[in-house]
């Protein structure tokens, strides 16, 4: 079955968020691949709001590992405390970064990648992977992004 992400052109970040929940709660309502549900709520991610990469890294032991993703060639592996991803992973909370070239022991995948958020997906109070969502665009993430995100998360968690 072929599924069509529909957002109304022209609202704001908020009102995105809003209409996409429903959407990706349907695409992965009754799959239990996790590697489908992953590789769907990248592509819905980057389909609408264009973002440079959008992806996921699951825990494999005392590494990420990198998952189902969209956008150009990614690191393959992330060590538990490194960069954003690894912080996120170790301190168990999203991770908004305006400026990657200021966060220390950032791990440039891209020189296109100027900021960055991160929001670990936990499941019985442990993190079991993360999703990255890179931009071209200086100090593009926010609070409402972090919120938006996490029940996005949350939803691939239960």
């Amino acid at each position: 079955m072929s599924e069509q992400i529909i957002v109304n052109p022209g609202v704001g970040k908020e009102e995105t968020y809003q209409e996409l929940l429903p959407q990706i709660r349907s695409l992965i309502d009754g799959e239990s691949d996790l590697v489908a549900n992953l590789a769907n709520v990248a592509a819905a991610l980057k389909e609408v709001f264009g973002f440079f990469w959008v992806g996921f890294y699951l825990v494999r032991g005392s590494e990420l590992v990198l998952g189902p993703f969209q956008g150009p060639v990614a690191c393959t592996r992330i060590g538990f405390g490194r960069g954003v991803c690894g912080t996120a992973w170790r301190e168990k909370r999203t991770i908004v970064v305006p400026d990657v070239d200021k966060f220390p022991g950032h791990i440039a995948c891209s020189s296109r990648s100027r900021s960055e958020i991160v929001v670990p997906l936990i499941r019985r109070d442990e993190v079991w992977a993360v999703l990255d969502i890179d931009s071209e665009t200086l100090d593009h993430f926010d609070d409402r992004d972090a919120f938006f995100l996490h029940q996005v998360c949350a939803l691939l968690s239960r």
